[in-house]
């Protein structure tokens, strides 16, 4: 008997965005409203990170809430339904079940059943993770439409009295749509780890830690602030400029910058290192969003498109940066 030879799924040759969603928090929380526990002013808050507000999620809001209202918006704007989806991708950290994953109970909620569904934990960089992962399915003929989602409700996850990073977190959800193009719509995508960086944004304690002993409360985030801020600021703008490369694209030929909503002096320098001309959008949900993880990217591509700076078919760099410490960018099409 002769040996069988397997047969491989082949895919089209060129991805792209067919749609985006947003979700943002319900309550618009100012510096003032959280500057007392952290013994801070709006000033400082200001001058340290550039925001003015940041979005939150009222207590009756879920995480699942944000993410379905995010993906429906997303599907609509693709003109498709959640039938036509074929793979669910959540890009999550605030995700409270270790099981069932967040982006199966997503497909549920949105009739996507039996879409393959999984949850990405690579925090700030989980949607350019996802929209890495959806490129490399639709090309590989595994699936014909990916649904990705970044969902977080860092509100959750904030001690009040923390100065390193909770007054700089908060809620939202972005999705997109990713599927077959006539022509290339996503480069690249430049991505990696330093897990030995992992201790400069971090859980204060693990769930095994807070089972056994109560006393030492709810597990929150912290940061080592000026630790992050260099490595973001002298390790990601090579990355973007990776991504550039990768992507047979010059600085002068995006139209829009969209980094990770993290803080707005990091953003200043990579546009300062990337030598970006006056003429390139740069994103700053920021002032008025906060920071939003995994979501931050996906929802400062909108407020471009509600500012009317971007619109269909422009070029944007997106890089992601965060907690492991993982990264990832790519440059793409705007739906």
């Amino acid at each position: 008997m002769s040996r069988a030879v397997l047969t491989q799924a082949t895919g089209p040759a060129h991805t792209r965005i067919l749609g985006l969603g947003v979700a943002r928090g319900e309550r618009a929380v100012t510096n003032d409203d959280i500057a007392g526990p952290i013994d801070s002013s709006d000033e400082w808050i200001r001058q340290r990170t550039g925001i003015v507000t940041r979005r939150r999620a009222d207590e009756g809001t879920s995480l699942l809430d944000l993410a379905e209202q995010a993906a429906r918006a997303a599907l609509d704007h693709a003109g498709l339904t959640g039938a036509d989806v074929d793979a669910v991708i959540v890009s999550t950290v605030t995700h409270f079940s270790q099981t069932p994953a967040a982006a199966a109970l997503l497909a549920d909620r949105i009739g996507a059943t039996p879409a393959a569904a999984w949850d990405v934990s690579a925090a700030c960089a989980g949607y350019c993770y996802g929209v890495g992962q959806a490129d490399a399915l639709v090309r590989a003929g595994t699936a014909r439409h990916v649904l990705v989602v970044g969902a977080e409700k860092m509100s959750d996850f904030i001690d009040p009295t923390d100065r390193s990073i909770s007054f700089l977190l908060g809620d939202g959800a972005g999705a997109a749509v990713v599927g077959p193009s006539d022509t290339p719509g996503i480069g690249p995508t430049v991505w990696g780890s330093d897990g030995s960086k992992a201790g400069e944004i971090y859980q204060t304690h693990d769930w095994l830690a807070w089972r056994d002993d109560p006393s030492l409360g709810f597990p929150t985030l912290r940061q080592e602030g000026p630790s992050v801020y260099k490595w973001a600021v002298w390790q990601m703008a090579p990355v973007a400029q990776r991504a550039l490369d990768a992507a047979g694209v010059l600085p002068e030929q995006i139209d829009a910058f969209i980094p990770h909503q993290a803080n707005n002096r990091i953003i200043d320098q990579m546009v300062k290192q990337l030598k970006l001309p006056e003429s390139v959008v740069v994103a700053r949900d920021i002032v008025d969003t906060g920071n939003t993880s995994a979501a931050s990217i996906p929802l400062a591509t909108e407020r471009l498109y509600r500012d009317g700076q971007v619109s269909s078919g422009d070029l944007a760099l997106q890089i992601g940066f965060g907690a492991g410490l993982v990264y990832a960018a790519q440059v793409v099409v705007l739906p």
